[in-house]
């Protein structure tokens, strides 16, 4: 793992320690590579409580319980999916922390709507507490998964940096 994923990993297990609070990940475009890199990190089982792959709308209904309303409605690739997931990441786990990523990571698979290097967030802090936003990623494959890599702990990162802030 490169020094950039590296350290981000070590502030994020940093920050999830000092808050007593587990992570969990729920990762449709990004295939794991969250769970890859938080524990290529030693000692992050004391920070980290598990992930989820979840490719398939098959996978995101049985896995995390995303409606098949929401997915039909919406589609995979959208904010409501991703807190779907998140929300379904955080009930099917022991975590208080959850991450999810949706996109669209290409070559294929993009739309005038939704474009290759469309991808969505969700960041859930408890139940509730939740947020999402969508961005696009230039790039060919590799750097639209890990541009979104690093925008999901990094965007964790800084609500946790904002939760310090306004605890007591």
């Amino acid at each position: 793992m490169d020094e950039e994923l590296s350290q981000l990993s070590e502030s994020l297990g940093a920050a999830l320690l000092r808050h007593r609070s587990l992570l969990t990940c729920a990762e449709s475009c990004t295939g794991g590579w969250v769970a890859a890199v938080v524990t290529a990190t030693a000692g992050s089982s004391n920070w980290f409580e598990r992930g989820f792959v979840t490719y398939s709308d098959d996978s995101k209904r049985e896995m995390l319980g995303v409606p098949s309303a929401l997915l039909s409605a919406h589609g995979a690739v959208s904010e409501e999916t991703a807190r779907a997931m998140a929300t379904g990441a955080l009930a099917h786990s022991h975590a208080q922390v959850a991450l999810a990523i949706t996109g669209i990571a290409g070559p294929g698979g993009g739309s005038p709507g939704k474009p290759v290097g469309t991808v969505c967030f969700s960041w859930c802090m408890g139940a509730t507490d939740t947020s999402s936003e969508t961005r696009l990623f230039p790039g060919d494959r590799e750097a639209v998964r890990r541009a979104a890599l690093i925008h999901a702990l990094s965007g964790l990162m800084l609500r946790l940096e904002g939760a310090a802030k306004t605890m007591p």
